[in-house]
């Protein structure tokens, strides 16, 4: 699908139990899209639809939603065992079911997908009277992907060159080694939103950094010898 380079596809799956032959691009599929995200202003979800609009561009059916629109309380066995599958994961199931592939846009927790997709995958994989489990995900066509915020990959890159290394997977260190390499000039490299505090013991100060539109809010107020920061006036 063509879209920007700042968009990273992470992979497509199939599930085992559909032969390769019986899904029929040339047939018009349906996919169902969403983003495993929250935000209103997620990446997440613009990028969903962007890859929306490009399968549909390609002469497939696709339908978007939004998992705030399908609120579900933290999986818990026993409260499936004294109420039953909840209302709004029957939807959610009842859609997985009618839609040939998935279109699934999550950012990365952890090394892992977020809270929220991991809690509608546990809702929607629950039997539900004779059916089974993974009826919504048999014969199925997925593709995963995010929408990374910036450029921490290639400067990752530059800096092992440089002599940096590095012993985690994390954007945050990709940061700190910047910052030991060009000090605040590393800021300017940075592409995409963020919002940045840095203790800089050397010179014994303190660092303050936001991306140029703005997108991560930076909050400070300096009260004598004292600074107070945050993402939130509130905070």
């Amino acid at each position: 699908m063509p879209v920007a380079s700042r968009y990273d596809w992470v992979g497509v799956h199939r599930t085992r139990r559909q032969s390769p032959t019986t899904f029929d691009l040339m047939s018009s599929p349906n996919f169902l899209a969403f983003a495993g995200s929250l935000r209103a202003a997620s990446l997440n979800k613009k990028l969903v639809h962007v890859a929306a609009d490009a399968a549909t561009a390609a002469g497939a059916r696709v339908t978007v939603i939004d998992l705030r629109d399908f609120p579900l309380p933290v999986y818990d066995g026993d409260l499936e065992a004294a109420e039953g599958l909840p209302a709004n994961a029957r939807r959610l199931k009842d859609l997985f079911i009618a839609h040939q592939g998935l279109l699934i846009a999550c950012p990365e927790y952890n090394s892992s997908i977020t809270a929220v997709l991991k809690n509608t995958i546990d809702w929607v994989s629950r039997q539900d009277g004779t059916e089974s489990g993974t009826k919504p995900y048999e014969g199925k066509v997925a593709a995963l992907f995010s929408a990374s915020p910036g450029n921490f990959a290639a400067l990752r890159s530059e800096l092992v060159s440089r002599g940096h290394t590095f012993v985690s997977r994390t954007d945050s260190e990709v940061i700190v080694h910047a910052f030991e390499e060009w000090g605040t000039g590393c800021f300017e490299r940075f592409d995409g939103m963020f919002a940045i505090a840095l203790w800089d013991r050397r010179h014994q100060r303190l660092v303050l950094a936001r991306d140029i539109a703005g997108e991560k809010p930076l909050y400070y107020t300096h009260d004598r010898d004292v600074v107070r920061f945050g993402s939130t006036i509130r905070a």
